[in-house]
């Protein structure tokens, strides 16, 4: 347990570029004055370091061991052009969405310039169960959504919510069968999105891109055609950072 709430904060870190303790509060299950005494040591040691009053950084050690920089900063000055220009292309708002320790958050969104209307998904977070960023990248993430901690707790947002844990794992089936997920007015009346992984599995599989736009946009045969298109998308950006090399270099060593 001890070493699970170092790696959540670090992953939280690392993602986020720089936080604060009250940000690593909001996005784990930790008390303040634990991540407050957890922060202390990982500084002590070296894999966290200050950047300013009340914030923090990954230290110069961790760098080190890790040679790589996934923060959101890093991220986005290869993945936000290429969202604006799907964007641009096929006219709807395109978000970014990664997952921050146990929960899924849009981080950034594009939209078209091309006069079209659209609808802007908004940032933060959404729920696993209720939102196409969300599912994209539960359905890829073993041991994220657990059924017996998740059984009676689904909200429903509307009535077309899945609140019932196994018919949402028959659902992240689906998913990781096609390579996309859905969203159709799940989480608010009038609105659909379509979101994929960037990638099946390694860090790929944390991060997911996706569009949004209303049912009347979004009809069945429009998603069905742009589920593809963003998968593939979603995977030249993933061949872009080298993840899919270090995928199949991982799956080469244990052959």
């Amino acid at each position: 347990m001890h070493l699970e709430r170092i790696t959540g904060i670090l992953e939280i870190v690392g993602q986020r570029g720089e936080a604060t303790v009250a940000d690593i509060c909001a996005h784990s299950d930790l008390p303040k004055p634990s991540a407050y005494r957890l922060v202390q040591d990982l500084v002590g040691v070296g894999l966290l370091e200050p950047v300013a009053r009340g914030r923090f950084a990954i230290g110069t050690r961790l760098k080190g061991i890790t040679q790589s920089d996934h923060s959101d900063r890093a991220l986005l000055e290869l993945i936000a052009p290429v969202l604006k220009q799907a964007a641009s292309e096929i006219g709807a708002a395109f978000f970014l969405s990664r997952l921050r320790g146990k929960s899924v958050e849009i981080i950034h969104v594009e939209t078209p310039d091309t006069g079209v209307s659209y609808l802007h998904p908004g940032l933060g977070k959404r729920p696993l169960h209720a939102c196409s960023c969300s599912k994209a990248v539960a359905a890829f993430s073993p041991g994220l959504f657990l059924t017996g901690e998740m059984e009676g707790r689904l909200r429903a947002y509307t009535e077309f919510t899945l609140t019932n844990v196994h018919d949402l794992e028959a659902e992240f089936e689906i998913i990781r069968q096609r390579g996309f997920a859905e969203c159709v007015e799940e989480i608010e009346r009038g609105m659909c999105s379509v979101a994929a992984p960037l990638a099946p599995s390694g860090p790929g599989a944390t991060l997911s891109i996706g569009a949004t736009g209303s049912v009347r946009v979004f009809t069945s045969a429009f998603r069905e055609r742009l589920g593809p298109q963003i998968t593939q998308i979603a995977r030249e950006i993933s061949t872009s950072l080298s993840w899919d090399i270090e995928q199949d270099t991982r799956i080469k060593s244990l052959s």
